[in-house]
């Protein structure tokens, strides 16, 4: 400030006195050679500053326990049920190890430079996402309410797969397993199996009739589920009082709900190569088939599950990476954790297909013995000649090799009459190549092989606690990425919010335990998360790297980790992965326009499934989903852009991410010169001086330390220089 601004200087003493205090609050807790510094503060001017303003001290946010607890909850978050039934599906469908290629290709292109965003800005601000991104811009303070619906529709439905697993979990502590074989119907003249359960299998009956109780359409809503509504219960339980004292509750829980599934898997992974025909299913899953690669929907498949993999857009990555020192090495953690997640969707599918080739191994025994005693009763009836048997072929104890030669034998003879014959071609590749995916992986075809396993009590208790630990590790993440956003930005109390949110949340998902529940998992799988997520994660982009600017973002990276992150996230940022994701969203786009809105029906007359077409409110619900996740965006964009909300009376417009007050400056002024994660060590903060100025410009230095956002943020106002400009964003 010029010396003959006295009375200027005057005016302005207890906005000094509050931004000096502001600006010491907003250094890590842990820095005491800055709280050392020069710049001092008279303690009866602080005490009237706090009668007037209430509390402008801060209270010190949470941290993590220890750098493994983070990463427990980073790894938990981002591997989920995912990993499980729909990384190992991709394979089979994909080309099987030659989709490894095109996801690991996208994973660096837009997973890991991505991930490296949103903990960065996650780190440094220390905020959730609505106050990251309201702190980068305020028009675009819609992203971070946009992530927070779209966390709350995700978590609406995923607990309820939770409570799924959570009953089986419950009923696998019996022998033999419930769903081992079909029930039996009494009546008053004789037995008989019950003919749903005949018509598909033990394994398929438990789970649409036993556990679902499943309606025949979406319109048929047949009443609440009572024992999944106590599943779905006990789930919202478990997550309240994981949750309850966020970090401090949850991260403790992390150490078991993270590392358990890892175990489960290795486990599993041994039992199943000691199993016959597990080298079968390893040897398909791994078999390139180089020529699907060319195809365009392999990488939009690829991309989908790099983007959703590591949860990009639900504001749970921001969320857990804001309890974080100012100068922890996100960059290392990103990698890694990336990778964590690769290698687990890599040891989960071999977990899956080794367990897979067991179960097709098993069946196609079944069919050879079956076909077998089909072919000797031609034989006696004369329909085949006993010449075109080899004589070495021995019916009783027939391999699946002889078999198949006794088959293509007879194929060739009886060309013109063979399809009258009923003869069926045993091959196990035929049984492998029949995809699955999601619940019938996890409720139907992997159960199924679990009934053969010795002592398959032990091994359904563990993979259905291993399934609730992977759903309640991504569960946290999730529920964080609701509760720290609303906290920081409203300051309530998290165990009153977080009560709220779960038992709202819990009363909401009484639709999903109704009978036609099933269906609506699905419409809410298929359209509430998909593209909204896409366009937050494409505005996060452009919010950090145009609006913001790439270069300012690089040297605060610099100055945060201590160190220049390579180029090469320079041009991912700026060019490859904003192409990409919007390439991603176009994509996805055409894609639900090409295929027809609808869901899978399980007819009980037929014991199959059906397609049925969405009815006209289904299809309104089904927009409203996408709308509803999308529309905060648009909403904040335009009450900032209008002043709609009076910056002065403290509501949405005005909110500041420290609890004094917001030092308000011209509202003429125009751009921004600040630094979104300014992270400079003790010695090169300069130290305000009353006397001269409050705020001043290191010598040298290109960029001037203001306001991050001009008024809404927490604004330092620059006393010595009246004319810097102020964030028209």
């Amino acid at each position: 400030m010029p010396k003959n601004s006295k009375v200027v200087k005057r005016e302005l003493d207890d906005e000094v006195i509050e931004s000096v205090k502001d600006l010491l609050s907003n250094e890590d807790s842990s820095d005491d050679a800055f709280k050392k510094s020069e710049l001092m503060v008279n303690d009866q001017e602080e005490k009237d500053v706090d009668v007037e303003e209430g509390s402008d001290v801060e209270d010190e946010r949470p941290a993590w326990n220890s750098k493994l607890q983070y990463i427990l909850a980073q790894v938990g978050f981002s591997v989920g049920l995912g990993n499980v039934w729909r990384f190992p599906y991709l394979c089979q469908k994909n080309g099987g190890g030659a989709y490894l290629v095109p996801y690991l290709i996208l994973l660096l292109i837009i997973g890991i430079p991505l991930f490296f965003l949103e903990l960065a800005v996650g780190q440094r601000i220390r905020r959730g996402s609505i106050g990251v991104w309201n702190y980068i811009s305020p028009k675009l303070g819609g992203i971070g309410f946009a992530s927070c619906v779209v966390c709350f529709f995700v978590a609406l439905y995923y607990n309820v797969i939770i409570g799924w697993s959570l009953f089986y979990f419950s009923q696998s502590f019996q022998h033999p397993l419930p769903w081992d074989q079909c029930p039996l119907v009494k009546n008053a003249s004789h037995t008989f199996v019950e003919p749903e359960c005949e018509k598909s299998s033990a394994t398929t009956y438990y789970w649409y009739r036993e556990a679902l109780n499943i309606s025949s359409s979406l319109s048929e809503s047949g009443g609440l589920n009572w024992k999944m509504t106590i599943c779905l219960l006990a789930a919202w339980v478990m997550v309240c009082l994981a949750m309850i004292k966020g970090i401090q509750s949850s991260g403790k829980i992390m150490y078991f709900s993270s590392l358990f599934p890892y175990v489960v898997l290795l486990c599993f992974l041994i039992r199943g190569l000691l199993l016959n025909g597990s080298v079968d299913g390893i040897r398909h899953m791994f078999t390139p088939k180089l020529e699907i690669m060319l195809e365009p929907k392999v990488w939009r498949e690829a991309a989908t599950q790099v983007f959703f993999a590591l949860g990009l857009g639900f504001g749970g990555v921001i969320a857990f990476s804001s309890y974080n020192k100012r100068d922890n090495n996100c960059h290392f953690d990103a990698v890694l954790v990336s990778f964590i997640n690769f290698f687990t969707s890599v040891l989960a599918t071999l977990v899956v297909f080794a367990v897979l080739g067991f179960k097709a191994n098993i069946i196609n025994e079944k069919c050879v013995i079956q076909n077998s005693e089909k072919i000797l009763k031609l034989l006696k009836m004369g329909n085949l000649s006993q010449d075109m048997i080899p004589h070495h072929i021995n019916f009783s104890s027939i391999t699946a090799e002889d078999y198949n030669l006794v088959y293509d034998i007879i194929q060739k003879v009886k060309e013109e009459e063979f399809d009258s014959l009923g003869l069926k071609s045993c091959q196990i590749e035929d049984e492998l190549n029949k995809a699955v995916q999601g619940t019938g992986l996890a409720f139907i075809a992997f159960t199924e092989a679990m009934t053969h396993f010795p002592a398959s009590p032990f091994w359904s208790v563990m993979f259905f606690l291993m399934l609730v630990n992977l759903g309640l590790g991504s569960m946290f993440g999730t529920i964080e990425g609701i509760i720290t956003p609303i906290v920081d930005t409203f300051k309530v109390r998290k165990e009153i919010l977080t009560v709220i949110c779960c038992l709202v949340a819990f009363f909401i998902g009484l639709i999903f335990v109704q009978r036609s529940g099933n269906y609506f998992v699905t419409m809410f799988d298929d359209y509430s998360a998909t593209l909204p997520l896409l366009i937050v994660v494409i505005l996060e982009n452009v919010a950090v790297i145009r609006i913001y600017g790439i270069d300012k973002f690089m040297e605060d990276l610099k100055d945060m980790l201590g160190f220049s992150p390579s180029q090469y996230y320079y041009y991912m940022w700026k060019y490859v992965s904003p192409f990409v994701l919007s390439c991603l969203l176009v994509a996805s786009v055409v894609q639900m326009g090409l295929s027809p809105p609808g869901y899978n029906a399980w007819i009980e007359d037929t014991a199959v499934e059906e397609f049925h077409s969405y009815p006209t409110w289904a299809m309104i619900v089904c927009i409203s989903l996408m709308v509803l996740a999308i529309l905060p965006v648009p909403i904040v964009f335009m009450v900032r852009r209008c002043n709609l909300i009076d910056d002065s009376s403290g509501s949405l417009a005005s909110v500041s991410y420290k609890r004094g007050r917001i030092i308000k400056e011209p509202v003429n002024l125009e751009g921004d010169d600040t630094s979104l994660i300014h992270g400079k060590s003790p010695s090169e903060v300069p130290s305000p001086n009353f006397g001269k100025n409050i705020y001043r410009k290191q010598t040298g230095s290109p960029t001037l330390d203001t306001a991050p956002n001009g008024r809404y943020g927490i604004g330092y106002l620059m006393a010595d220089m009246p004319d810097m400009p102020e964030s028209d964003l």
